[in-house]
């Protein structure tokens, strides 16, 4: 288990951008705790490695889009398919345990690197600035240790936890905690840090995270605010909460209602639905929190048409998700065209045949049978259509001309999830859409409705009086389409432990000699097992730990 040893050493820099040009992400080896604390440099690296570890899964060949009924992975040689096709195991475990890692740098950090003066540079012009970022560190940290455990709960439910610094014999002989006990840890550390953390890091005076260059890729109060929320519907969830106790999805709703006030006060609103993606998303007026990549037309290449120059086809959109969209007229789409009138949302998201596609393709789209981007070319799209949605179409990436990388941020937390979120808890606690009493002063129906209301998308309000059922089924379908590609649906499905992942629909096009379309469906079945709830902890870290028990059904 990778909580036995912190390492130092100077300067060697991650293949991550920092949070602005101000921050960078290092690692260490080969230096003492004694030398790597006494300067504000170096313990501002120590701090922003553990930033490091934060997660995304912008569309490359590994996306977890791939791994659900949100997409399908055109190229059949990424080992994304191993999770839809029986190839899955605890030999091959899809591994999420190196977050143990920022876990241990977080103890490690929280042991040793508090209190100190840095009494050597008291001297320095910037002492004060320097001491107000350090004496923040520890409540960072403190919420980057909470994220990294929830991240590992959502994945395996009971896990290993501590928050010591331990020899490699008492790492490896740790037993697992139960989840609801590791859920009710990151609750009360955000509840914690979060009057510790700034709100905006540019209206900070004379700290060294602020200025006219602020660090506002770091941890802010919204933050905790929306881990604790997250964490909170999470464990109010069928898959970690059988017995579906009431109380659990009332903090979940009451948590989450906290977020939404907080955006309220501090102007973070709902905007254009296409500013969550390109070059500046995370300047858009929802996020709460955004995680900073980098420059890479990575995306690009792996997600534009099969058609274009260097373009692998990618994380292709299925039917499944195409059916999401509702007509915005109510109705049923018309099947000679069976696109034109949907949500607005899906011609944003998805591409579609006859789509002129990205900006830089200087063809409109062939998805049709024999045309240039669909069957029988060689990894051409497999359901019908191509991905849009966090990939720049202004992105060149052919050979003679190509734009190189542009900026990619991961959205971590933003109002519209929330919105969402507080809906969900809400129903399941009241067991009705048009319930509140004063304290959860929002119905889950209106909560729904001022997402399907933001800017460019005005989508009719869900109805007063809908049945729980119907209530039910068009939030799942209405959580699919706004959060759609931003990592939600892999572990929506599973914590609401309704029935997993076993198939997902493809759109055959073919061109009639009249130049009309004939549009066919067909299903792909998925491999699914109950046991895939969770993940196998990789059989590795069984092997290390006698008191490593694994998760059912894993260990056949």
């Amino acid at each position: 288990m990778k909580l036995k040893n912190i390492c130092f050493g100077i300067v060697c820099t991650v293949a991550l951008v920092g949070c602005t040009d101000k921050m960078d992400y290092h690692e260490y080896t080969n230096y003492g705790k004694e030398y790597v604390f006494s300067d504000f440099g170096r313990t501002a690296a120590f701090v922003n490695n553990i930033y490091s570890y934060l997660d995304y899964d912008l569309l490359g060949t590994t996306s977890l889009a791939s791994a659900c009924d949100e997409a399908e992975m055109a190229l059949n040689y990424s080992n994304v398919l191993d999770y839809t096709n029986g190839n899955w195991t605890a030999l091959n475990p899809k591994s999420q345990w190196n977050y143990y890692t920022p876990i241990r740098a977080a103890n490690y950090f929280l042991e040793n690197g508090l209190n100190l003066e840095f009494s050597d540079l008291i001297l320095n012009q910037d002492y004060e600035a320097q001491m107000k970022r350090y004496g923040r560190y520890q409540y960072e940290v403190r919420l980057l240790r909470a994220y990294y455990y929830f991240l590992l709960v959502r994945a395996y439910g009971d896990v290993p936890f501590t928050t010591k610094v331990l020899t490699e014999a008492e790492a490896n002989s740790l037993e697992r905690t139960p989840a609801s006990q590791v859920f009710d840890f990151i609750i009360s550390e955000c509840d914690a840090v979060a009057p510790q953390l700034p709100v905006d890091y540019s209206k900070l005076d004379n700290d060294a995270a602020g200025g006219t260059n602020p660090e506002a890729g770091r941890v802010t109060r919204g933050a905790a605010l929306a881990l604790k929320a997250r964490a909170s519907l999470y464990c109010a969830s069928k898959l970690f909460n059988d017995s579906e106790n009431r109380d659990l999805y009332k903090r979940a709703a009451t948590a989450s209602l906290d977020v939404i006030n907080y955006c309220g006060e501090n102007n973070i609103t709902l905007g254009k639905y296409t500013d969550l993606w390109g070059a500046d998303n995370w300047k858009a007026s929802e996020m709460i929190f955004v995680r900073r990549v980098g420059d890479t037309d990575d995306p690009e290449r792996t997600n534009f048409p099969i058609g274009m120059e260097n373009a692998k086809s990618g994380n292709c959109p299925t039917q499944t998700l195409v059916d999401a969209y509702e007509m915005k007229n109510g109705g049923e789409p018309n099947q000679k065209d069976p696109y034109t009138g949907r949500d607005p949302r899906f011609a944003m998201t998805i591409a579609v045949n006859g789509d002129k596609w990205p900006n830089t393709n200087p063809n409109p789209l062939e998805i049709y049978t024999g045309g240039r981007d669909a069957a029988p070319v060689p990894y051409a799209t497999p359901t019908g259509y191509y991905v849009k949605k966090y990939v720049d179409g202004a992105t060149d990436i052919s050979a003679s001309t190509s734009s190189g990388g542009k900026r990619h941020s991961w959205i971590t937390f933003r109002l519209g999830e929330f919105l969402l979120n507080y809906a969900e808890a809400t129903f399941k606690y009241f067991g009705s859409a048009d319930t509140k009493d004063a304290e959860l002063t929002m119905t889950a129906r209106e909560a729904v409705n001022k997402v399907r209301k933001r800017t460019g998308v005005d989508m009719p309000d869900f109805s007063e009086g809908m049945s729980s059922s119907d209530f039910w089924s068009r939030y799942k379908n209405e959580r699919m389409v706004e959060l759609a590609f931003e990592g939600h649906r892999f572990w929506d499905v599973r914590r609401w432990k309704e029935g997993g992942f076993t198939s997902i629909g493809r759109m055959l096009i073919t061109k009639n000699s009249d130049d009309s379309f004939t549009y066919t469906r067909s299903i792909k079945a998925l491999v699914w097992d109950d046991k895939m709830y969770f993940y196998p902890i990789p059989d590795s870290e069984i092997r290390k730990n006698p008191n490593l028990k694994q998760n059912p059904g894993w260990d056949k």
